[in-house]
């Protein structure tokens, strides 16, 4: 069957080449998928799925029937939008969106999930159990996957497999990890409340600006001494507004960030010890606070025999040198963790660097590109796996 499978991709391999270079031309935001999704629906409609379209707003479902009678349904997720970043790539298919691009290998990761559609949908008739793809939006505001789930997207579904372009691994190879794979990320907002006063005479008044840079520095601070080294927690202020002129003490200052983490544990204490240090900074000094700690997406933390599933087809498809185990995570930040609150999953790096140059430009760079061979790996990797998931007693 592998072999069967390699053929079906190397001669869809031009295809799906000219799929990814449409896509990757005509780049849409964030909950803005709408020809992006038409596109999708258009492929696997002709591939003989049966497709949900409008389901998570923007999103597509294609549902690939089998007669078999293994009862479970296996998922396999890729996303769909772009970043609002101009791109700056030489391409030929570079976009046409004024400040929209795939700088994050969206396109690439819907091409894969077309390709292995179309893949597995002609050996339909030898696979024992259902296979539901999911073509989700918004996954760069890390909404698109909650809107999936509330439209039953992962009814009935026993396992979930994604991937993910990693420009760092060269084309032709993967990567596996075990256990956490990103950092659950979460949203800060603290107001630091003072009393105006002239800039002349700060004794007599409250400085929130002078207050908000202590809370900065002692929650930097406080990290290194009260968190666990070996369980690192990140936390940073990307925002301050505050202050009414150059002469006059600010009244108030807001402050956003995010609060990346990779435990469970820890990532449940944060909210009481961030808001305890903002608390002893600005008692000590005369000010009031509001903090609002809103919680976005968990880790993913992957399933271990989907991951050992994955290592081994793909070491069986490329052989054992073309796959790594990570040895570290990411503090980047995937939905792709929502679904696994529904079922176990895994998500794999895709390797798309290119391998005779020296600089392969990272994710969200304007100038990031990927060696396009990437997408035939990408697709025998998820085919071959989903075929093997069935023949595996739980999947495992």
């Amino acid at each position: 069957m592998l072999t069967r499978i390699k053929d079906l991709a190397t001669k869809l391999a031009p295809r799906l080449i000219e799929i990814r270079r449409h896509i990757h031309a005509h780049p849409e935001l964030s909950g803005q998928e709408y020809q992006t999704a038409a596109f999708v629906a258009g492929v696997l409609s002709s591939s003989g799925l049966h497709v949900q379209e409008g389901v998570g707003r923007t999103g597509v479902v294609g549902e690939l029937l089998t007669t078999g009678k293994d009862q479970r349904t296996l998922a396999i997720r890729t996303d769909m939008d772009a970043l609002p970043i101009q791109e700056r790539t030489r391409l030929d298919f570079v976009s046409r969106a004024e400040g929209k691009m795939h700088a994050c290998g969206h396109d690439v990761h819907t091409t894969v999930g077309l390709g292995t559609a179309m893949v597995l949908s002609q050996i339909a008739e030898e696979l024992p159990g259902k296979v539901r793809f999911l073509f989700q939006p918004a996954e760069e505001i890390a909404q698109g996957a909650s809107w999936m789930v509330q439209d039953k997207a992962m009814e009935n579904v026993s396992g979930i497999l994604g991937v993910h372009v990693f420009p760092s691994i060269p084309a032709g190879s993967i990567g596996v990890r075990y256990g956490a794979l990103t950092a659950a990320a979460d949203d800060l907002e603290i107001i630091i409340i003072g009393e105006s006063g002239h800039g002349a005479r700060p004794h007599e008044a409250v400085d929130a600006i002078w207050i908000a840079s202590q809370v900065i520095t002692t929650l930097q601070q406080a990290i290194s001494r009260t968190q666990n080294p070996l369980r690192p927690v990140v936390v940073s202020i990307g925002q301050i507004n505050g202050g009414r002129a150059p002469n006059v003490i600010a009244d108030q200052v807001k402050l956003l960030g995010t609060v990346r983490s990779l435990h469970p544990e820890t990532r449940a204490n944060l909210p009481n010890w961030i808001e305890q240090i903002v608390a002893n900074v600005c008692n000590s000094y005369g000010a009031k606070y509001e903090v609002n700690y809103r919680r976005g997406v968990p880790s993913v933390q992957n399933d271990y025999s989907l991951t050992q599933l994955l290592q081994v087809s793909a070491e069986e498809a490329w052989g054992s040198d073309r796959v790594q185990v990570l040895p570290e995570p990411s503090l980047g930040a995937e939905d792709f963790s929502v679904y696994l609150e529904h079922a176990p999953g895994s998500m794999f790096r895709l390797g798309v660097g290119f391998k005779d140059r020296t600089t392969n430009y990272p994710l969200h760079h304007p100038q990031f590109e990927i060696d396009e061979s990437a997408i035939v790996t990408g697709v025998v990797t998820l085919a071959y796996t989903a075929y093997r998931y069935f023949f595996m007693g739980n999947g495992a």
